[in-house]
């Protein structure tokens, strides 16, 4: 029955109401979110959701967290490739739809990390995450932000660039922090 299942950019049938793990797939994430636009598309120029996560993973590795938090980083919109995005002050109305993203991203993160978050990682990603979204809102709906904005270690370039470039620097990062996350396994 075709409305159970979404199609993924890689051909798999996959019901964002009951995520099988097995079938979460990083091309998928990377094709994605690098084809989504962020702020539901209210923006002055185009700026995807890979490129935001990009960001956080640069600006976790550049803070010096954990080669895990980096991938956290990367990662945390994730489930925005299989259930899409809904507007913060709608979701908060929503609290079934924020159960559902809460679940999907922590069977990702068990999936690529090995774990879900803990509660000081989740506190060091929402930090890293809203620090960009501030600067997200200033550059790209031209909108001033009354709270001063958190200073950066990457500088932030919103330079469009096509999707497929995107996609495959979400895909290096992952790959990279991925292998770094498996070989420290294989050694402990």
């Amino acid at each position: 029955h075709m409305s159970e299942y979404i199609t993924t950019y890689t051909g798999i049938h996959f019901k964002p109401t009951e995520p099988e793990p097995e079938l979460i797939r990083v091309e998928d994430i990377a094709h994605a979110l690098s084809m989504i636009c962020r702020g539901n598309g209210h923006v002055h120029t185009f700026w995807s959701v890979a490129e935001h996560c990009i960001c956080c993973a640069k600006e976790a590795a550049a803070r010096g967290l954990p080669d895990r938090m980096v991938l956290a980083c990367l990662l945390h919109d994730a489930s925005e490739c299989y259930m899409s995005d809904v507007p913060t002050p709608f979701k908060k109305q929503l609290p079934e739809y924020e159960e559902r993203e809460e679940r999907l991203l922590r069977m990702i993160y068990e999936k690529f990390l090995g774990s879900a978050l803990t509660e000081e990682e989740q506190e060091q990603l929402d930090e890293i995450d809203h620090a960009l979204v501030l600067y997200d809102l200033e550059v790209l709906l031209k909108e001033k932000q009354q709270e001063k904005k958190p200073e950066l270690r990457i500088v932030l370039d919103y330079t469009v660039c096509s999707f497929d470039v995107a996609e495959a620097e979400y895909l290096q990062i992952f790959r990279k922090y991925y292998e770094n996350l498996q070989r420290d396994k294989g050694r402990s």
